[in-house]
């Protein structure tokens, strides 16, 4: 494990284990479904900044006046962490994507969604039509056995043109998942290449989950 100070080990030896190379995505989501009843004890506020550092990206995005309109889809949605920020911040069309059932449990309590689909995004066809989101947000989302390179096709195909994908994840990721190596950042810039999207913000963010940095990307789909 990965040295981290006293009070973070307990957080981050849980949230090791989600990410053990060689696991699938069935089994990587049948360990979040496990670990969903203390989820938001061991995340929280102060350990695992992510939700917050994403809704503030989002919130930069969007007027306070425009929020109630903006249909935003968060993916990989977990318990429910980013939505509650984005609903406090006057977001009320918020929809979630998340593949484990015992996170939806979690989720649809904070009743801040108004649709929650469970499925994965990059593993296959999602069944969210295209162009339906504003904005398409995921924190936490990217990772060894998580979200592929090729889930970027989906988050863009269901985003509307003009929209926004906000992806934000723990910097390390992308030098040591294998999916991202060499991959990740490389591919977001190819697309930007190919007219796909262009860019609105890609930067580290200090302190993302047991203060170790974290990346936000965002991009405008053209």
């Amino acid at each position: 494990m990965a040295e981290v100070k006293r009070e973070y080990v307990l957080t981050y030896s849980t949230n090791q284990k989600c990410f053990e190379p060689g696991l699938n995505p069935n089994q990587v989501t049948q360990l979040y479904s496990k670990w969903s009843k203390n989820y938001n004890q061991l995340m929280a506020p102060g350990t695992y900044n992510g939700p917050l550092q994403a809704s503030e990206e989002v919130g930069g995005l969007v007027s306070p006046e425009s929020r109630s309109r903006v249909r935003v889809l968060d993916v990989a949605a977990g318990t429910g962490l980013l939505g509650m920020h984005l609903h406090s911040m006057g977001f009320t069309k918020v929809d979630a994507l998340e593949p484990a059932e015992g996170m939806l449990t979690v989720l649809r309590d904070t009743g801040v969604y108004s649709t929650a689909y469970q499925e994965f995004l990059g593993h296959g066809k999602s069944t969210i039509p295209d162009g339906t989101y504003d904005i398409v947000a995921s924190v936490g989302g990217m990772g060894e056995g998580h979200m592929p390179v090729s889930s970027v096709e989906d988050m863009i195909r269901i985003t509307k043109k003009g929209g926004v994908v906000v992806i934000v994840m723990r910097r390390e990721y992308l030098h040591t998942v294998a999916e991202y190596k060499d991959r990740f950042e490389p591919y977001l810039t190819l697309l930007e290449k190919r007219g796909v999207w262009q860019r609105v913000t890609q930067k580290v963010t200090k302190n993302y989950f047991c203060e170790k940095d974290g990346m936000i990307f965002s991009y405008r789909v053209l």
